[in-house]
């Protein structure tokens, strides 16, 4: 029997509803390379041989298993990752074309409410992104490994793991295929963070994988929904990159299942954003449309 929680069990635990307050301001620009060594210092002893502190502690913080920091070491994280998120550039997703104005006479039914944007996912202020996860939901511990689960623990900061893992001890077992979670963002410019599991394609693609696929698209509108200052939500192309999934058919999917939800429940979000990050996905949505 496969074991799913709902977000009315676990929501308390995270503190989901509570906003982020850092352990201290974001740092200027002159201070981030100390805060960078200061925090490779108080978690590692001897953490490998890296260009530089900052890569470093990337890579440690990739490695490290979750659990509670020392005052100390948030405070240090806090300002190094606030510094980083303030000279990052950020894109509004409100501010982005809809499908219907970028490609005018489109037949897509949920042109209206969606947009295409290619760029970095954890750029991205949507209320909501999506992170296509595995099934220990605890992100990715390859160091550089290039995955988008990678990229947004990357950038959110080491708090998120913490919470997938509060999620996953009160769930007791893997999450299953096409199932979401939601956490907070942290660091992030997306305030939330929906972590679901896409089908595993090692072969020719089964109808299983396609329905998994539209479960996970599913899922994660469902979960946002629950949260009701979600208003935007980003999803990057689930299953798409390692996990196999082939891109033509994955944006087909996510179309569809999108324009199919929405019209389901009309005015429940402004707008829905397929985030593509190569030109093969990319491409794959916009001969669709």
């Amino acid at each position: 029997m496969i074991t799913t929680l709902s977000l009315s069990a676990y929501r308390a635990a995270i503190e989901l509803d509570e906003p982020f307050v850092p352990a201290a301001p974001a740092a200027g620009a002159d201070r981030l390379p100390e805060l960078a060594e200061t925090a490779v210092q108080l978690l590692s002893p001897d953490p490998g041989d890296w260009p530089d502190a900052r890569e470093a502690l990337r890579a440690v913080l990739t490695v490290r298993e979750p659990g509670r920091l020392d005052p100390s070491l948030n405070a240090a994280l806090d300002a190094l990752l606030g510094g980083e998120r303030l000279r990052r550039p950020t894109v509004d997703a409100r501010t982005l074309p809809t499908i219907a104005q970028a490609f005018p006479g489109t037949g897509y039914a949920g042109a209206t409410r969606t947009a295409l944007w290619r760029g970095d996912i954890t750029t991205l202020a949507a209320d909501a992104i999506v992170n296509a996860a595995n099934s220990a939901l605890l992100g990715c511990f390859r160091p550089m490994h290039s995955c988008v689960d990678n990229a947004i623990h990357e950038v959110a900061g080491p708090r998120l793991r913490a919470d997938c893992q509060r999620i996953m001890t009160m769930q007791g077992a893997p999450e299953a295929t096409g199932e979401a979670k939601i956490t907070r963002g942290y660091h992030l410019p997306a305030r939330y963070v929906l972590h679901t599991v896409g089908p595993i394609v090692e072969s020719p693609v089964e109808l299983w994988h396609e329905e998994a696929l539209e479960s996970s698209y599913r899922s994660c509108l469902d979960v946002a929904a629950e949260v009701d200052d979600i208003r935007t939500v980003a999803f990057c192309g689930v299953s798409t990159g390692v996990f196999g999934f082939p891109k033509d058919r994955a944006a087909e999917i996510a179309l569809e299942t999108v324009a199919g939800w929405l019209s389901v429940h009309p005015g429940r979000f402004d707008r829905v954003v397929f985030t593509t990050f190569g030109a093969l996905d990319d491409a794959a949505y916009r001969a669709l449309l």
